[in-house]
């Protein structure tokens, strides 16, 4: 059931943003008075094969543009009268261009048509993040909460030099006042930052290694730093060991098999340890001490939301102020993938770990529960790096062809339709070596 949830959401997710994508190139070609063949959500065709099994799920013509829904669940497009992409070859533009025609008209208007797409995409993401962000304000745990009692230091965090009850000042020199701000993007992609932190009433730097990013990506990772918190137990989930043992919400659970348990991270270790065994948990219940004697899953799982004793900060927005946070949440995309390039190119963190294909989003942001909230964030965040990705200079890309079009603006002289034609081919080879790489790399993964 999780892998369909998975599939759902990822196939609803593309629609969107595809769709919308490509009414981005459709409405800039129509304002221009340019012809649209066709317009597809899915490629109608084995892709990249434009002649090899060609039909739609469903297609309707409307004055001078087929409207389909192609078979191929991967991308989509619009055919543009007179445009040379990776379905067309030269030889089919060999006369004289008609009015209507992409190639007949003036090289900025031909830009437009092909940032048509990433506008839209750009302009999507900036309302998802607006409108989350003006529903739900700004929730944040401050540092001066987490300080109370400090962080929890997981495996990587302590190769690094952390260690649980560390409290954490700054990033990089500059005082924080935000917990997400210790694991954010200047810490995980930065370059040559570093923690303040204040241990035994003393305050030091620890040094943040540049491949960090790296570390964090590997499957196996137990995560990086927590808040340090003592908890009770929660919501109990359904037909889980925590129900059959009587574990009750409002219980607080003050050892494992004998050991004292006073923060969260000490149960979650102690329970990782004993997966599929008995085990024997005294619980304050009200002014009572009681023994339960639950049997873990074999993924080491009670069955128990925790609940901390943190008190989060929660501020209301005005529409001006949610725009204002919003976008910039929606642009740091943007500059994060930035970041996450050069580190590859440097060589600080590899393609693999880094790069993540349709299975590997589906499995690592959308997750196998249907979460409208965490569904529309993460369409949001995937809307800001389609953009970005489509403006990469790479031929058979938007950005490919802007950049061809900027050229033609600069010189005064258009590229001959050969040549046209030969980027694409050699834009498409590149595209396709890379999909079929990042595919490859996500099954292996999701399989082992």
């Amino acid at each position: 059931m999780e892998g369909l949830i998975m599939a759902g959401q990822l196939l609803l997710g593309l629609t969107v943003l595809v769709g919308l994508h490509e009414w981005g190139h459709f409405i800039a070609a129509r304002i221009f008075g340019i012809r649209v063949n066709k317009f597809y959500i899915f490629f109608d065709f084995l892709f990249p094969l434009p002649n090899v099994l060609n039909f739609a799920l469903w297609k309707k013509k409307k004055g001078d543009t087929e409207y389909g829904l192609g078979w191929f669940p991967m991308g989509g497009y619009v055919d543009i009268e007179g445009m040379i992409d990776e379905t067309k070859d030269a030889s089919k533009l060999a006369e004289e261009p008609q009015p209507y025609e992409f190639r007949a008209k003036p090289a900025w208007q031909r830009l437009i048509v092909m940032l048509g797409g990433v506008i839209v995409n750009i302009v999507l993401g900036v309302l998802i993040f607006w409108g989350m962000t003006y529903k739900a304000g700004d929730n944040y745990l401050s540092m001066d909460e987490v300080n109370k009692l400090g962080i929890v230091a997981h495996p990587i965090a302590e190769e690094i030099g952390l260690k649980t009850g560390d409290k954490i000042i700054g990033v990089a020199g500059n005082k924080i006042e935000n917990f997400s701000e210790a694991m954010g993007s200047d810490v995980v992609l930065g370059e040559n930052v570093y923690y303040t932190v204040e241990r035994d009433g003393k305050s030091i730097e620890i040094p943040i290694p540049n491949d960090l990013y790296e570390k964090l990506s590997d499957e196996e990772s137990e995560g990086f730093i927590d808040a340090l918190q003592t908890f009770s137990v929660g919501e109990i989930v359904p037909d889980m060991p925590a129900e059959d043992s009587g574990l009750e919400e409002g219980d607080r659970i003050l050892s494992f098999n004998g050991e004292n348990v006073t923060y969260y991270h000490q149960f979650s270790a102690l329970a990782a340890k004993n997966s599929g065994k008995e085990i024997e948990l005294a619980v304050k219940r009200g002014d009572d001490t009681v023994t339960i004697k639950p049997t873990l899953t074999e993924d080491g799982k009670l069955g128990f939301q925790s609940v901390p004793d943190l008190n989060y900060s929660h501020v209301d927005l005005g529409v001006g102020q949610a725009f204002v946070m919003g976008s910039g949440r929606a642009f740091s995309v943007i500059t994060d993938n930035i970041k996450g390039f050069k580190k590859i190119f440097t060589g600080q963190v590899s393609a693999g770990k880094a790069l993540a294909g349709p299975v590997g989003i589906a499995r690592k942001f959308y997750g196998g529960v249907w979460d409208w909230t965490r569904f529309w964030m993460i369409t949001g965040m995937l809307s800001m790096a389609l953009a970005f990705m489509n403006l990469l200079p790479i031929p058979a890309l938007d950005g490919g062809h802007a950049v061809l079009l900027i050229y033609e603006m600069i010189s005064g002289r258009q590229p001959s339709p050969k040549f046209m034609e030969r980027t694409q081919q050699i834009g498409m080879v590149i595209l396709l070596g890379l999909l079929a790489y990042i595919m490859f790399n996500d099954t292996m993964q999701a399989l082992f």
